[in-house]
């Protein structure tokens, strides 16, 4: 059952955070809007939040809880200030301030992102909460029905048929391989939070179905490396557009002319950013990311 009690975090006023961004831009999958309360899942409790007069209220789960998966502890004026090396990202910043890095369960992210390869955010959330609701835990909330996501165990003892009817496609054989590499070693994908960055992501490429970007989303958004800079078309798109001047030319011409990066490629594009913007390079990542993403909507 959900705890119905009512909880509050007071915000700092030097505290920028907006809870509307941070759960719909696209780096979380499973939040669904309610009026002006937010329902979801943190860890496997379900989770009913709002911001309000300078407050998050929320019901389900700890204080401790929400301010870490919220990102709340983390020094966004400080980080404001590391990032800001260019009017790109200043513009980027002023339209979406008090967007945050959420801390998501790793296990979660791993499968998500292996989900979310060449699929737009409508898809994945299907897909996702298809593998909830066919391997996860029910949880009865109010008058809701919600699903934990389903542990490694479950997924690795799930038949390759069952795991398709999810809608996965090809993904399939991918979540099933790398659930039975989870489980049968008993890996601790959280341990990884104390390697550094370089061996936290060369143990993700081990699985089936993460590449090098895939790698990177769970790094930023399920281990809290916030060093790790993403590339997706929507970043190549950004590099591209703003930043050529950092590259040779004929590496932007060769790049511009393809529709997918080499591994090269990619690690000469994610170096720049990691470079560039610093330790805090996944917070510019996520806000040129989504800077271009709400841009070329309005264009539509």
């Amino acid at each position: 059952m959900e705890d119905l009690r009512l909880m509050i975090v007071h915000l700092e006023k030097t505290c920028p955070f907006d809870l509307g961004l941070t759960l719909c831009c696209g780096q979380t999958f499973r939040w669904n809007r309610e009026g002006e309360w937010w329902r979801g899942t943190i860890g496997d409790n379900s989770v009913k939040i709002r911001q309000q007069n300078g407050a998050v209220e929320f019901y389900g789960v700890s204080k401790d809880a929400v301010m870490t998966y919220l990102g709340l502890t983390d020094d966004l004026l400080k980080i404001y200030s590391e990032i800001n090396r260019d009017q790109h990202i200043r513009a980027a910043v002023e339209q979406f301030r008090g967007l945050r890095i959420l801390r998501q369960n790793p296990w979660e992210s791993l499968i998500s992102y292996i989900c979310a390869t060449y699929k737009n955010i409508a898809s994945i959330n299907r897909m996702l909460n298809n593998l909830s609701r066919q391997f996860g835990e029910r949880i009865r909330t109010e008058n809701h029905d919600f699903f934990t996501f389903p542990t490694p165990k479950k997924l690795a003892n799930a038949s390759i048929s069952d795991l398709r009817k999810c809608e996965l496609g090809y993904r399939a054989e991918y979540i099933l391989k790398t659930s039975k590499k989870v489980y049968e070693n008993n890996y601790n994908l959280d341990s990884l939070k104390k390697k550094s960055y370089e061996d936290a992501r060369t143990f993700l490429l081990q699985f089936p179905g993460v590449g090098l970007k895939v790698a990177d989303c769970v790094l930023l958004f399920g281990l809290g490396k916030l060093e790790a800079f993403p590339v997706d078309v929507w970043m190549r798109r950004v590099l591209l557009r703003h930043y050529t001047s950092h590259f040779p030319k004929k590496f932007v011409t060769k790049i511009s002319k393809e529709e997918s990066l080499s591994e090269s490629q990619y690690k000469q594009l994610n170096k720049f950013g990691r470079e560039y913007f610093g330790k805090y390079a996944g917070y510019a990542q996520e806000y040129l990311y989504h800077h271009e993403r709400m841009k070329a909507r309005k264009q539509r």
